[in-house]
């Protein structure tokens, strides 16, 4: 494929003709297809970079041209020599469709979803230039007709469409290597390692000394966030009587704590 794409041979009128002849009479001869790939090939980068220029960032151009070599070659095996037709006028259709049917795939956004979003966007903007000001959930709602939980899901399911490409660059800098947004972006839910540690290490701190019952209420209750009718079902005991071992165990914690207290420096 690199090969085919990096070609740029071009040939007279004459010798496409024979080259068109000699494919027919040979159609199991990939050297003539891919000479005919070679000269059709500007007419792939020609549609890809057409339907490229209206794209956001992230879609790659060769990931299109890719597409759209194949669809050449489509056209190719199915052009009927004998019909009349410029091949030039055949292949186009079949390229540009090879092309958007790539992009369909590369996009998870459903087509209606992309309709709201339009639709929002633009009523949002005819409403900001008629107030000079941007308009509120109740104005909005009224002048597209629908009722403001209508336009809240609205809002909702066209924030779907707002995505961006991990890959795409950030910013560039003196190595080889450029920053991409997957590079800086911050998971929040992500928890921090060294607080993961300090969490295990204070665990083991809290439950040095103590039974199984009692080590499984402390990381039940303050870890796991169970109530105590929870831990006593899942103990086998009553709720009262993990109450009860609970509070014991917190004297017993807190008079430990009052002994190591100077092992912190308080």
């Amino acid at each position: 494929m690199a090969t085919i794409l990096s070609a740029r041979t071009r040939r007279s009128d004459d010798e496409v003709k024979k080259l068109w002849k000699d494919y027919r009479a040979h159609p199991e001869r990939e050297d003539l297809r891919n000479a005919l790939v070679e000269h059709y090939l500007p007419l792939v980068r020609y549609n890809a970079e057409r339907i490229w220029a209206r794209l956001p960032d992230g879609v790659e151009l060769d990931d299109l041209m890719s597409a759209g070599v194949f669809g050449l070659m489509d056209a190719i095996d199915a052009f009927d020599l004998e019909r009349g037709v410029k091949f030039e006028t055949y292949c186009v259709p079949r390229i540009r469709g090879a092309i958007l049917d790539e992009l369909r795939t590369l996009d998870w956004v459903p087509r209606l979803v992309r309709s709201k979003a339009s639709k929002l966007a633009e009523a949002t903007s005819t409403l900001e230039t008629k107030l000079g000001r941007q308009p509120n959930e109740t104005e909005l709602a009224e002048f597209m007709g629908i009722s403001v939980r209508e336009l809240e899901k609205m809002k909702q399911d066209a924030s779907a469409v707002n995505v961006i490409s991990l890959d795409k660059k950030w910013y560039e800098t003196d190595s080889y290597k450029d920053v991409r947004e997957i590079d800086i972006l911050e998971d929040k839910k992500g928890e921090d390692p060294t607080r993961r540690i300090q969490k295990k290490d204070l665990m083991r701190l809290v439950t040095k000394g103590l039974n199984r019952n009692e080590r499984l209420i402390i990381i039940l209750y303050y870890y796991e966030e169970l109530t105590m009718r929870e831990i006593g079902a899942t103990l086998d005991l009553s709720e009262s009587r993990v109450s009860q071992m609970h509070s014991s165990i917190m004297e017993r914690l807190q008079e430990q704590l009052r002994r190591r207290r100077p092992e912190f420096g308080t």
